[in-house]
């Protein structure tokens, strides 16, 4: 995986959550909602334009006690990760939307479901139903630190093991994940391991900003109309596409079916890669 680093500022107070955002609303400049747990001001008039999506909305921070709208509820989360470890919360996941606004909120309804069922498909093959938070194979540990990067590995050589929802590892992602969310992770990478809302985050990283062996990030694959075959190619290129493993890509395919069946979308084109 490669990595394009992008600072961010820090998230300011939460307060109490505004109203609920409605795509049928029409909204006036100076109007606040709520929407993935943070407040936002339109900035002119607006309607049907989520907050994050596009430019007609300020983020004024996140907020609390308001009530989660994001794509996938509670409920279809458990019914996708019944048997987790309990670090993997549904609020986490809530809790890491803000970095990434535009994530499975662009486009019909139905593509910002298509998007959170393809990434939680990836997150459910790679760490075996959110069953695991680390990589459990601690030989291969010390493989991930890369000595031609000019920070190093501070951490220790072998401190960049696989963690998360799709085992996010090397010294360079976490360099570069780090800088863009604000967090020194190249220094401190167990916080993966430690901060659920973190872990989440790491993963919403690379599917935002990252090719990776492919041609597009997962998130303008499944925006665009690519489909989720080039979300596997993002991920794993000819490891598993072009007859590079044809059963893995069965078995992520025949995930991403069963997670669309409990959201109650259709799978979409561009299955396979």
């Amino acid at each position: 995986m490669t990595a394009a680093p992008a600072a961010t500022a820090a998230a300011p107070a939460a307060g109490p959550c505004a109203p609920l955002h409605s795509a049928s609303a029409d909204y006036r400049a100076g109007d606040t909602v709520s929407h993935h747990g943070r407040n936002w001001s339109a900035k002119w008039w607006t309607r049907g334009e989520n907050p994050g999506a596009g430019s007609a909305w300020s983020d004024r921070g996140a907020c609390t006690g308001g009530v989660s709208d994001f794509v996938i509820g509670e409920e279809e989360f458990d019914a996708i990760f019944p048997d987790r470890d309990p670090f993997y919360t549904y609020q986490g996941l809530i809790d890491a939307l803000h970095a990434y606004p535009r994530f499975a909120n662009v486009g019909t309804p139905q593509t910002r479901a298509r998007e959170a069922a393809a990434f939680l498909t990836h997150a459910d093959f790679e760490s075996v139903g959110l069953k695991y938070v680390k990589e459990i194979n601690e030989a291969n540990y010390w493989r991930k630190c890369d000595d031609t990067q000019p920070f190093g590995c501070p951490a220790g050589r072998e401190a960049y093991y696989g963690r998360g929802p799709i085992m996010f590892s090397w010294n360079f992602n976490y360099k570069a994940a780090g800088d863009a969310l604000g967090l020194d992770l190249l220094n401190d990478p167990w916080l993966v391991e430690r901060d659920p809302s973190v872990a989440w985050a790491t993963a919403l990283w690379y599917w935002n900003t990252q090719n990776g062996p492919g041609t597009m990030t997962s998130h303008d694959a499944m925006v665009g109309g690519a489909g989720f075959g080039e979300t596997i190619r993002s991920l794993n290129g000819a490891l598993e596409c072009d007859g590079g493993n044809p059963g893995s890509v069965t078995a992520r395919v025949e995930r991403y079916e069963r997670i669309t069946g409990i959201v109650g979308v259709a799978p979409g084109a561009g299955l396979t890669c």
